[in-house]
Formats: C-alpha cells, sequence, structure tokens
C-alpha cells in the first residue's frame, strides 16, 4: 500500500506542474510573450541567454519575424526581455514536467512497483506527454509565418490535450488510491422518494466533463480571437441578448471559430448552460444518498463552478486584466478536475 501511496503522489505531483503550465501557458498568451523564442531545441534549449552577446542573438532573430516588424517595430533588447522570461520560464517548466515524470517512472519500474496494466497508462501518458511539445511548437510555428499572432485552432488543440493529459492523470492517480471503491447503491432517502440510481448519475457526471471540456476549448477560441476585448458588458452584447453579425462569415460553420462575436457568444452560451447543468445535477443528487467522498466531489463541482462564473463575468467586464484572466483559466481546469473526480467517485469498480 506504501508503494501505492508513492505512485499516486507523484502523479498528483506531476498533475500540479501541469495545471501550472496551463495557468503560465495563459499567462504568456495574455502578456503577448509566445512568440518571443522563434526556434524550439526541446533537448538543448535548457539554458537562457546568458551573456550579452547571447542576448544580441536571440534578439536578432526575434526581429526577422512578423511579430516585431508588425507589432513591436522599435523594441529595445530590455523590453524584449520582460516577454522573453514568460516564454522560456513556461517552455523550460514543459521541460521539468518531462523529466518529473521519466525520471520517477523509471525508479518506480526498476524497483518492481509498477506492474503492466499500470505501465500501458503510464507509457500512454508519456506518449501523450511528447505529443503536447510537438504540439505546442506547432502552435508557435502558426504565429512566425505571416500573422503575428497563432493559430486559435492549433491553441484549442493544444490546450485541450493538456486538459486530456491532466484528466487522465487524475484519473489513474485516484484509481491506484481506490482500485477498489465502487458507486454507493441507491438508497431510499426518507421523505424524499425513491433515490436515483448510479448508473444515470454516472451519465450525468460524464455529460457535465464533457460539457465542461468543450466550454473551455470554446474559452481557447476567445483567447486566440482576442474577442473577450470586444462586448464587455453582460448579461447583453452590444446592447441585446443576440447580438448581429454572428454569421456575416461564409461557409456558416467558420463563424463558430473566426467570427469574434459568435466565438463570444458560443462561450457565454456554454458557460451558462454548464453552470446551469451543474447546480441541477448538484441540487438532484444530493437526493441519491451518495456515499462521503462522492458527496464531497459533488459539492466541490457545485462551488468550483459557482466561482468560475463569476471570475468569468469578472473579467469580461474588467476587459480581460491579467491577473483576473488567469485565475479564470486556472478556474476553468479546476471545474474540469473537479468533474473528473466525481465521474471518478461515481464509476462502478476499480480503474
Amino acid at each position: 500500500m506504501k508503494h501505492r501511496k508513492a505512485i499516486a503522489a507523484w502523479l498528483f505531483i506531476v498533475g500540479l506542474m501541469i495545471f501550472a503550465m496551463i495557468v503560465l501557458g495563459g499567462v504568456t498568451r495574455l502578456t503577448h510573450s509566445g512568440l518571443s523564442m522563434v526556434d524550439w531545441r526541446p533537448v538543448t534549449g535548457w539554458l537562457p541567454p546568458l551573456d550579452a552577446a547571447e542576448w544580441e542573438r536571440v534578439f536578432a532573430g526575434y526581429r526577422e519575424y512578423p511579430e516585431y516588424k508588425k507589432l513591436n517595430l522599435g523594441m529595445t533588447l530590455e523590453e524584449f526581455k520582460s516577454i522573453f522570461w514568460f516564454e522560456y520560464t513556461h517552455r523550460l517548466l514543459g521541460r521539468l514536467i518531462g523529466a518529473a515524470f521519466v525520471v520517477p517512472m523509471a525508479v518506480f519500474w526498476l524497483k518492481g512497483w509498477v506492474g503492466w496494466r499500470l505501465g500501458l497508462k503510464l507509457i500512454g501518458l508519456f506518449v501523450l506527454g511528447g505529443l503536447q511539445g510537438a504540439l505546442g511548437w506547432y502552435m508557435v510555428k502558426s504565429g512566425l509565418i505571416s500573422r503575428p499572432d497563432v493559430s486559435q485552432y492549433r491553441l484549442a488543440a493544444h490546450l485541450g490535450l493538456a486538459l486530456v493529459i491532466l484528466g487522465a492523470m487524475a484519473w489513474v492517480g485516484l484509481g491506484i488510491l481506490s482500485p477498489e471503491r465502487s458507486a454507493a447503491a441507491p438508497e431510499r432517502v426518507p421523505g424524499r422518494g425513491p433515490a436515483r440510481g448510479p448508473k444515470r448519475l454516472r451519465r450525468w457526471a460524464w455529460g457535465l466533463t464533457a460539457l465542461i471540456f468543450v466550454t473551455a476549448l470554446t474559452g481557447a477560441f476567445v483567447a486566440g480571437l482576442d474577442a473577450g476585448f470586444v462586448y464587455n458588458t453582460f448579461p447583453l452584447m452590444d446592447g441585446a441578448w443576440v447580438p448581429g453579425g454572428l454569421f456575416e462569415l461564409a461557409p456558416g460553420y467558420r463563424n463558430f471559430f473566426e467570427n469574434t462575436a459568435t466565438v463570444q457568444f458560443n462561450h457565454r452560451i456554454l458557460a451558462i448552460a454548464a453552470f446551469g447543468a451543474v447546480m441541477v445535477f448538484w441540487w438532484r443528487a444530493r437526493r441519491a444518498g451518495l456515499a462521503p467522498g462522492q458527496r464531497l466531489a459533488l459539492n466541490v463541482l457545485a462551488a468550483v463552478a459557482a466561482v468560475q462564473v463569476a471570475l468569468g463575468i469578472a473579467t469580461l467586464l474588467l476587459v480581460v486584466p491579467v491577473p483576473l484572466a488567469a485565475l479564470h483559466q486556472a478556474g476553468a481546469v479546476a471545474l474540469f478536475l473537479a468533474a473528473v473526480w466525481l465521474a471518478h467517485e461515481l464509476r462502478p469498480g476499480g480503474a
């Protein structure tokens, strides 16, 4: 059992690092720092520039690309350093996460603590992590061609894969701690009628997880198009419940990904729907005779959802201040993890 706790603790620590990585990535985006490093050296790029000549070389490379020429023409070296450090720290943290995952995994494997089933899961997480690094560079490359901004499609894919990795890591860690836990049997709560069965609750939990995931992806499109800097009122947009110009692009599907009004409108609608669904589920599931762990996960999910909606509205009304926007992104990740936790608590057997 001690070995299991050690492995689970390791996964949760790496998960916290990934959480920090996602939030730092959001800050990098918000400060327009993500295109300050114009090359990708996954093995040799651990060290930053160490002397004046190296700083001049890196800055000269940056000046060859569209962000400098179109947005930051005349930027000084000191100003460049202020954005460089955000992206450098983001990439360095990614490398540290890789090391923090691979080295302990090798040690645990050599000690014989990892069985074949867990081993396959860990290999899967390792492969996804490698793909995430490559996807991050693929995203950055989209801003080094002509438009000094990364593709919102690649940004959403990068965030989506990060959430998948984090959710899978949390699921594996929770499964190690409670491999035999099962969902509570349906009970009849006195004075409240029959409880809803675990199977129905599990479907709800997975549906909520999917809805929260999709809502987070629409948030990535909002960030990618800087759509949070327009229509900074709530609940109305441009004085109307449904603003004009939602389908001005052709073909029509492009509006959901490239039209700032439509992208923000969709994110609002999905966020409100997710919050409403969480509250309805919380209200109804309380009657289901949940086990203590399940009830705790349910209450945490509802609390995080309420905080996240408040953060989202405040971020919009205050025109996306960096600290508040970073908290909103952190809230999205926390909400997704709370949904994963609840789904795990309601699972029928060992993971």
